[in-house]
């Protein structure tokens, strides 16, 4: 009793310890967003972030020899060599050397992903009559500048001047100053602390800085030269679209802006009735500098991604109290930055106290979890981590994401996210497409707007070919008193005001305060979007199923779920003749008529060899002739 009560004591610590280092981290990300932080201060939060990790590494060290734990730790070398041995995954282009972060699926997983997908197709697509769609993986730079990724994902990079070969800019820094102190055993404290402070901000500098710096620390490429100006580095692949080279395009880092930008057409698909949710299938693109992790950061990686639209005024969901009681591990902002600790609660008391912001957000990570439990994930290493403010972009309202425990740790597999109108909006704004739905009311209300007129004349003087859009904003402006309003006050008060960076003065338009009876409401729906990492959930389901008996390790076992597995039954013989061969051809070919894949073992091993082999792929039932 002794024991358990000092473990859990050291357990409580080791999660305090955990909200301590998640509350530096966010403030340290803080830190570095803020132009006005000194280094300084960013160096001093680094430092602490730090001391605060070595402390949690200590005493998890102490529960690894308190428990024993480490007797049950996961043989991720054995899980290895049985994924590569049976064939799960291959590196690709293995005989010409491999690429890092590009893998090939073997014909075990590709029967193990397709069954996945067509289980979350059931799941999602078919049982909440979702429209499906396949976009195109080839995306125009337009579409993906209007959705910011052509600003995002860019780390600096330095090549080198001879051989071309990329280097990741803050990692040669840090490398470079690693060595310098390894080097320099009687180097003075102060001056130590110095070089350290400056690799704690290595990510955090201006190419200007970073270049000054590796010629500081006399950081040269393999060919033994200074490397090249840093410059950012795009993580999406680009290509040109068309022979002429004119036209810029990248593969899709992601599957949501082809919904996006067809939200119109689904709309009049769907009758006009809202909500609805749009879903896709397909490949993503991201050019990773460092891969790793085998199929947690690759470059290219399948997704399955859900567009809820949804009225922003109201995100109730019609079958929410049909997952209210389902019980999900939560861990909230407010407990990674206190406790450290997870909370059970079922979905309904969570969207009621707040701690999930709407029930359309909590119906899909009830959904999400359900659907895990369906394809055989252990339900002991799932939990739901709420994104902290500093992580969430500005336009977003509630994020939780999915994260799944394997032996790399809680990875994120499924993200959650209620990203408001912000997708609509933008796309509607470069393209001048209207991205409205229209609710119909029961009764009719009284709505007051602003009713114009504009000096068309002076406009066009001003504006030119820019007339129409501002004519456009204003009017759109109008349509509620309370967003034209402040445009009233403002010219009222100064004689101008700005627009989306137009400069209006008074003398433009003039208006007067309108009442109306207005029968339907029109809106910008916001999304709430489940995002699936199907190669991520892959990964952790091999994981998830994978053991080794107890009476012999080198005996390993894929316990799939009989949904999810590549091959459903194995058939084996005792004794090989022709009356038997002809039993067993009989059994495979009825079960495959009935669409369920069959593994016939004819060899001439030993039988419990043939069933073991049956094991490391993962088939649930077996029948000996």
């Amino acid at each position: 009793m002794t024991d358990s009560i000092d473990l859990s004591a050291l357990q409580d610590q080791i999660d305090a310890l955990a909200a301590k280092i998640t509350k530096q981290g966010s403030q340290v990300r803080q830190l570095k967003k803020d132009s006005v932080s000194d280094a300084d201060a960013i160096g001093d939060a680094v430092e602490a972030l730090k001391k605060l990790k070595i402390e949690e590494a200590e005493l998890a060290k102490k529960m690894v020899e308190a428990s024993g734990s480490d007797k049950d730790a996961f043989n991720r070398k054995v899980f290895d060599e049985l994924v590569l041995r049976k064939m799960f995954v291959v590196p690709s282009f293995e005989i010409h050397g491999a690429v890092k972060g590009l893998f090939d699926l073997g014909p075990p997983a590709c029967s193990l992903k397709a069954a996945m997908i067509d289980t979350w197709r059931k799941h999602f697509i078919l049982n909440e009559s979702m429209l499906e769609m396949e976009c195109t993986c080839l995306t125009p730079e337009p579409v993906l500048k209007t959705s910011g990724h052509v600003d995002r994902f860019t780390d600096l990079m330095v090549k080198d001047v001879e051989t071309g070969e990329c280097f990741r800019a803050d990692k040669l820094l840090e490398d470079a100053i690693d060595v310098l102190i390894e080097n320099s055993p009687t180097m003075h404290s102060e001056a130590k602390e110095d070089h350290l402070r400056t690799q704690r901000q290595a990510d955090a500098f201006t190419p200007e800085e970073i270049d000054e710096l590796l010629t500081k620390y006399d950081c040269k490429g393999p060919s033994g030269k200074p490397y090249s100006a840093s410059f950012p580095f795009n993580l999406m692949f680009k290509t040109s679209i068309g022979p002429e080279g004119t036209s810029v395009g990248y593969l899709r880092p992601e599957t949501a802006q082809g919904l996006f930008v067809n939200f119109k057409r689904l709309l009049e698909y769907n009758a006009a009735k809202m909500p609805f949710a749009a879903a896709q299938v397909g490949l993503g693109f991201r050019n990773e500098i460092a891969p790793r992790s085998g199929l947690l950061r690759v470059r290219e990686f399948c997704m399955a991604e859900i567009e809820h639209f949804v009225n922003p005024a109201d995100k109730s969901h019609p079958s929410f109290p049909s997952v209210a009681d389902k019980k999900l591990v939560l861990f909230g902002r407010d407990d990674q930055l206190g406790s450290g600790k997870t909370k059970t609660l079922s979905i309904g008391e969570a969207v009621k106290t707040g701690l999930v912001n709407n029930e359309t957000l909590g119906y899909f990570m009830a959904r999400t979890q359900l659907f895990m439990e369906r394809i055989g994930m252990d339900p002991n290493r799932l939990r739901y981590r709420q994104h902290l403010t500093t992580e969430m972009a500005h336009y977003a309202c509630d994020c939780w994401d999915l994260e799944i425990k394997s032996s790399y740790g809680w990875v994120e597999c499924v993200g959650h996210a209620d990203r408001a109108c912000y997708d609509l909006d933008v796309h509607s704004k470069a393209t001048n497409t209207p991205m409205l739905a229209t609710q119909t009311l029961d009764k009719p209300i009284d709505k007051t707007f602003a009713k114009l007129k504009l000096n068309r004349k002076l406009l066009g003087k001003q504006f030119k070919a820019d007339q129409r859009t501002v004519g456009g904003l204003l009017e759109a402006l109008a349509d509620d008193w309370s967003t034209f309003e402040p445009v009233a006050n403002a010219l009222e008060t100064e004689g101008q005001t700005t627009i989306d960076g137009f400069e209006i003065t008074k003398e433009m338009v003039s208006w007067e305060k309108k009442t109306k009876k207005v029968h339907e409401i029109k809106f910008t729906p916001s999304v709430i979007e489940p995002s699936f990492g199907m190669g991520r959930i892959l990964y952790s389901l091999l994981e998830h199923s994978f053991y080794q008996r107890d009476a012999d390790e080198q005996r390993c076992v894929m316990k799939f779920n009989p949904q999810v597995a590549p091959n459903k039954c194995a058939i084996l013989f005792i004794s090989s003749n022709d009356e038997t061969n002809a039993v067993v051809d009989e059994i495979a070919t009825s079960l495959m008529d009935c669409d369920l894949s069959v593994r016939v073992d004819k060899s001439t091993a030993s039988l419990g060899r043939r069933y073991a082999r049956s094991d490391e792929v993962g088939v649930p039932f077996a029948a000996t002739i």
